[in-house]
Parts: structure tokens; C-alpha cells; sequence
């Protein structure tokens, strides 16, 4: 219940602000009202969910604060895995990095959002993932909600050109097995996107507080 409220919160299918109705999601999952009670309390621990006495409770608006913070989370350790990943990554793994930047050119060409979406997250995965690091890979993971959000309010067809881009810097720097400029291609990256939110704020001030 919990995951699949989750879920649909960071896919925007309750978009932020957006109350959430507990009949509909009740039948709709075939359960009675505690479980989801239950969950939505687990959530708004979480902040993805803003309970309100006599209300109801609805997805959260966006903490713009929060999002700086998971950014530079990302930024300290994606950073560092990039340049670990540029000395240590076997060769295999490179390959599989070269093929997943090879649908992302494939899902950019036929402008398929949720197919970039999933490929995109896989790239950063693989990185981590190769370097057998679970501890960072678990911080980095409890950095995403939010900022998943974030990232798909920012989809376009151009904001994924613009991200392939920023990949295909980071895996040069990789290929190369150049620490520092892997480094700072990744850091780059995730400050693009934070550049990006800043602008997407000004133009969309009710799906964000503390702006």
C-alpha cells in the first residue's frame, strides 16, 4: 500500500497540492480505509504527503529547500562514484554503460518519456552499482524522492537531449579513465538540473514552497 501510494505520488499521478481522495483509493486497491490511513501517515514522515486536521491529506508541494540539500547530497557522492568509477569500472561495465547510452539515443529519437525516464536512472544505477558500494547507493537512493518528482516535471523532448548530452560527457571521461573529468562531468550534470528547477519555480510558484 505504502509503495504503491508512493508511487503514484512521485509519478505525479497526484500531482503537488493535489488532494488525495482515500474512497477512490480504497477502491481502487480493494482495501478499507486503515491501510490507507496507515500509509499516508508513513508518507507525510517522509514529506511526500501533508496531512490537514478536518481536510484530508494531499500530495506535498515541493520543499525547495529540501531538493537543494538532496542535490548536493547527489552531487558529493555521484561525484565521487564517477571518479572512483573512472579508475575501477571493468570493462564489462563500460559496455553495458555504452549500450544503455545507446537506447537513451533510441528513446530521445522516438521521444518516449517514461522509456528515457527508466534509462536514465539505470545509467546513474550502473555506476554506482559497478563500484559494489551499497552503503552510497542506499544514500543515494533516500535522496531520490523528491527530486524524482522534480525530474519529471522538468521531462521534455529537449530536457532529455540536453541530459544524453550530459551522460555522453561523463562516459567519455570514463572511457578515458579520467578521474577528475568524470568528476566533473557528473557534477556538472546534477547542477544543470538544479538550474533548470530554479527557472521551472519562478514559472510554477504553486507546486513549491519555500521558493
Amino acid at each position: 500500500m505504502e509503495q504503491a501510494l508512493r508511487a503514484a505520488i512521485v509519478a505525479l499521478d497526484f500531482a503537488p497540492g493535489a488532494f488525495i481522495d482515500k474512497g477512490a483509493v480504497c477502491a481502487a486497491l480493494g482495501v478499507s480505509r486503515f491501510p490507507v490511513s496507515e500509509a499516508l501517515a508513513k508518507l507525510a514522515a517522509e514529506g511526500l504527503v501533508e496531512i490537514l486536521p478536518q481536510r484530508g491529506s494531499r500530495a506535498a508541494r515541493i520543499r525547495l529547500s529540501e531538493i537543494r540539500e538532496s542535490m548536493l547530497i547527489r552531487q558529493a557522492l555521484e561525484g565521487m562514484v564517477a571518479e572512483k568509477a573512472a579508475e575501477f569500472l571493468s570493462a564489462s561495465r563500460i559496455d553495458e554503460l555504452r549500450r544503455n547510452l545507446g537506447a537513451q539515443q533510441e528513446a530521445v529519437a522516438r521521444g518516449d518519456r517514461p522509456g528515457f525516464y527508466i534509462l536514465d536512472l539505470e545509467f546513474h544505477t550502473l555506476l554506482v552499482d559497478g563500484l559494489n558500494l551499497p552503503r552510497v547507493a542506499a544514500a543515494i537512493d533516500a535522496s531520490r524522492a523528491n527530486i524524482d518528482r522534480v525530474r519529471r516535471l522538468l521531462s521534455s523532448p529537449r530536457r532529455h537531449a540536453v541530459t544524453l548530452s550530459e551522460h555522453l560527457d561523463v562516459f567519455r571521461a570514463l572511457e578515458a579513465r579520467d578521474a577528475h573529468a568524470a568528476r566533473r562531468a557528473m557534477e556538472a550534470h546534477l547542477n544543470a538540473v538544479m538550474d533548470e528547477l530554479k527557472q521551472f519555480s519562478t514559472e510554477h510558484a504553486d507546486v513549491f514552497v519555500d521558493t
